[in-house]
């Protein structure tokens, strides 16, 4: 009998799960739905090349638009989805519509936290998800105008850079006590505040926002420390959340986002979740992962297609994301929550070095800085799951992807996975 795929949501990890179902020749109905008007496209120019006016949005499209209507994917724009309901098998629509399913894939993503504190609905108080909010925040850009970044992650560090490279003047509050602390340590993060401090960038760390001032329209970021930053918009970049609406007060388990194995399934039969919404067993780091990076998007939506169809493969990429500041290029690999050492391969003062986080003698993550090429080299160091001499990696002739297929090859040998 014929079947029907619904794919929810209409983001990166959507659009990949659609193209792979038909590149692996699944030849039933595919549904897929998206809240947004767009079909799926790219965020990460979203706070860089598109919001300096580089690139135009076509380019950020995931597929042309006519690839849907060629390969018979039935598009649902601007649509809600209100919940899935896996007793009836239907997916039930805001506008009191609903599709049936055989198998039914979510890839909600998230949604921003807000920030909601006194003055936090003034006009002028933006923030970075979509094309749209992209478009707002560039129409207020002009050079010479004062920006408040609240958040300085990846998405505050990014859009603060490219504000400065329009001219705008830019002060950063940051709850923590350097730039992008969370996920690269101490010693990267000050190497950051240093890079954004060279191109103008003031910071305010240890820092909340208290309130938003003005009478229409934001005039001043007051922080929890009293300090007062008079600005003509501010931009709050405080992280996401994930986006379990639609499966929330059912029979999904979900914490710190939607439950799947490392075939990407639910605890409910024919339900699978991928992208920024699920939280994964990883079989190499043997724990839970929530990420919320483009690759994974892009490969964890084409493995759960590929699991739709009933493969057997785990889901098992080592999660790889770039950033791009100004004129450097940052790469990681990995995912390294907690670290016991941070061995520098490099010169971190001549911003060209690779870093590897360990954990127990274990390689769990590499970062790198304008060495892209190393980082990516390095993945068998962090498959094989055996300990590493922080002397060898420190030394630049050492080949680190020999190295790391020794390692797996030795680690294999002794009947590890």
């Amino acid at each position: 009998m014929r079947q029907t795929f619904v794919i929810v949501g209409g983001g990166l990890t959507a659009g990949a799960a659609a193209s792979t179902l038909r590149a692996e020749g699944f030849d039933g109905d595919l549904v897929l739905i998206g809240q947004e008007s767009h079909p799926p496209y790219e965020r990460p120019p979203l706070s860089k090349e598109y919001l300096r006016g580089e690139q135009p949005f076509e380019k950020s499209l995931l597929l042309p638009e006519a690839w849907y209507a060629d390969n018979a994917v039935e598009l649902l724009l601007g649509t809600r989805v209100e919940r899935i309901d896996p007793a009836d098998r239907v997916v039930q629509l805001a506008d009191g519509g609903a599709v049936s399913y055989d198998r039914v894939l979510v890839a909600t993503g998230g949604r921003n936290r807000a920030l909601a504190v006194p003055g936090h609905q003034l006009e002028g108080i933006l923030e970075l998800r979509s094309v749209e909010d992209a478009d707002v925040i560039r129409n207020e850009a002009a050079a010479g105008t004062r920006a408040v970044l609240v958040g300085a992650g990846f998405i505050g560090s990014e859009v603060a850079a490219s504000l400065r490279a329009l001219g705008v003047e830019v002060d950063v509050v940051e709850i923590f006590d350097l730039p992008l602390q969370r996920v690269v340590g101490h010693d990267i993060g000050r190497l950051y505040e240093a890079i954004h401090r060279d191109h103008g960038v003031r910071f305010h760390f240890g820092q909340t926002v208290e309130r938003f001032e003005g009478t229409r329209r934001v005039e001043a970021v007051v922080t929890d420390r009293d300090v007062r930053i008079e600005c003509d918009f501010a931009v709050v970049a405080v992280g996401i959340e994930p986006s379990t609406r639609t499966v929330a007060g059912s029979v999904f388990e979900i914490d710190n986002g939607i439950l799947v194995d490392e075939r990407c399934r639910t605890n409910v039969p024919d339900v699978f979740a991928a992208g920024d919404v699920a939280n994964h067993v990883h079989p190499v780091f043997g724990r839970r992962l929530r990420v919320e990076h483009y690759d994974n998007a892009l490969k964890q939506g084409a493995a759960a297609a590929r699991c739709m169809l009933g493969r057997t493969e785990a889901f098992d990429d080592l999660h790889w994301f770039w950033s791009d500041q100004y004129e450097l290029n940052l790469q990681y690999l990995g995912h390294a929550p907690v670290w016991d050492e941070l061995v520098i391969r490099g010169n971190m003062q001549e911003r060209s070095f690779v870093g590897f986080y360990l954990r127990k003698g274990l390689v769990d993550a590499v970062v790198g800085m304008n060495r892209g090429r190393e980082v990516r080299r390095s993945a068998n160091l962090i498959r094989a799951r055996r300990p590493v001499d922080p002397e060898v990696l420190r030394q630049d002739v050492v080949d680190l992807k020999a190295l790391g297929a020794n390692l797996l090859h030795a680690s294999r040998t002794e009947g590890n996975p």
